[in-house]
């Protein structure tokens, strides 16, 4: 589950970590009255207006403007409220913006000069351990760091089971070349970073830029966190921050049925049971020339009428061109997936695209009676490589 960067500042403000201060609003009004507060409060003399949506390069597309009076203000909360934000992470259909944050400005002159760094930590599947990436070209560019100058970039590997020590917390303050109150201040950002990264169960933490102010203190300025859905019974609190206006519609309708379901850019639409049976599924229609549509899994206790909604779902993506079932009954019995399959019919109405069912295992013998005598225009299989046969016949 994304965060917005409003609702990330406030759970890491809780680890004691230090944040740009701002709040998020949903109107003009309330942004002045923000940003008059702020001004109070901090002596605040510039403002950052931030789109909130769940992509970054909001910068590049427009979404994050300096307002130097409260006039300004004004003008870039119209701007950015409401506007369709397209970023290199939204794709061309871009994100509307229903709110936005107004935050000081913390890149004020001083002694010392501000200095943008990037951190972030994560889960190294590889070695089962976490790992800290960080590097001193923080800012909007951090793609072009990672692509064009890798060797910019430090990682710092943490088993979990000991935690973070401090003499990585050191190395990570002397790798980013920093030394007297910023090197401490870095050193103890770091250690607090961390806990907050384990406590949340998050899958992914970035902060870009972390700012050394000219004096010296380390900020946040952005922030990103990922949770990992399966521990959300431990943090209702977390839970309750989803925005579903952010997430895809058709993901979210899954969801309702208890469907695991992505969308993907294909042209074969997938219905099946497992994880593993989908993953071999989707390998199996590229090889047969087509693309899939999408990851569905029904689970183990799929029924007639999540089936159909799997099918509802499928058929709202325009661009699929046909639609693969392939069902091995074990927990989930044949039965009730052709079922399923038969009630889709008569409560959708005819399925002009193509239908290729596959299924093995319980009752899968009744299931072929139940298709067969239902007179709908189905193609069965019984290997997968009949079935991709199937598909690439059925794509031409």
């Amino acid at each position: 589950m994304n965060l917005h960067e409003y609702q990330a500042k406030e759970i890491l403000h809780g680890f004691e970590i230090p944040c740009q201060k701002g709040v998020a609003v949903s109107t003009i009004e309330r942004a002045v009255e923000v940003a008059k507060s702020l001004q109070t409060a901090t002596g605040t003399q510039f403002w950052v207006i931030k789109a909130q949506i769940h992509a970054g390069g909001r910068g590049k597309g427009g979404g994050v403007k300096l307002a130097k009076s409260l006039d300004e203000v004004k003008e870039k909360a119209s701007n950015i409220l409401g506007m369709q934000l397209v970023t290199p992470q939204t794709g061309p259909q871009g994100k509307k913006v229903r709110k936005i944050l107004v935050a000081q400005d913390v890149f004020y002159p001083g002694a010392n000069q501000p200095k943008e760094f990037y951190l972030s930590i994560l889960l190294d599947r590889s070695q089962s351990k976490n790992v800290i990436i960080y590097t001193t070209e923080g800012g909007m560019d951090i793609e072009e760091v990672a692509a064009k100058t890798p060797h910019l970039l430090f990682k710092e590997t943490i088993d979990p089971a000991l935690g973070i020590k401090p003499f990585q917390a050191r190395r990570i303050a002397f790798n980013l070349n920093l030394s007297g109150n910023a090197f401490s201040e870095m050193v103890a950002f770091v250690q607090k970073f961390y806990k907050a990264y384990t406590s949340m169960d998050a899958s992914l933490v970035e902060i870009n830029p972390l700012l050394k102010t000219s004096d010296d203190k380390i900020i946040a300025v952005d922030a990103k966190v990922q949770l990992d859905d399966n521990a959300l019974y431990r943090h209702k609190d977390y839970e309750a921050l989803r925005d579903l206006n952010e997430e895809d519609p058709t993901e979210v309708e899954a969801g309702k049925h208890s469907l695991n379901f992505i969308k993907l850019d294909g042209n074969v639409g997938c219905m099946v049971n497992g994880a593993g049976l989908a993953m071999a599924t989707m390998d199996m229609i590229k090889l047969a020339g087509g693309s899939p549509a999408n990851f569905l899994d029904v689970g183990g206790t799929a029924n007639p009428q999540t089936v159909e909604a799997g099918f509802r779902i499928i058929l709202k993506d325009p661009n699929v061109k046909a639609i693969l079932v392939n069902i091995f009954g074990g927990i989930v019995r044949c039965d009730r997936v052709a079922q399923g399959i038969v009630d889709a019919y008569k409560n959708i109405g005819e399925i002009k695209i193509p239908i290729i069912v596959r299924l093995q295992g319980t009752n899968a013998e009744l299931a072929k009676e139940l298709i067969d005598k239902s007179g709908l225009k189905v193609r069965s299989a019984i290997l997968l490589k009949e079935a991709a046969e199937l598909v690439q016949g059925a794509l031409k």
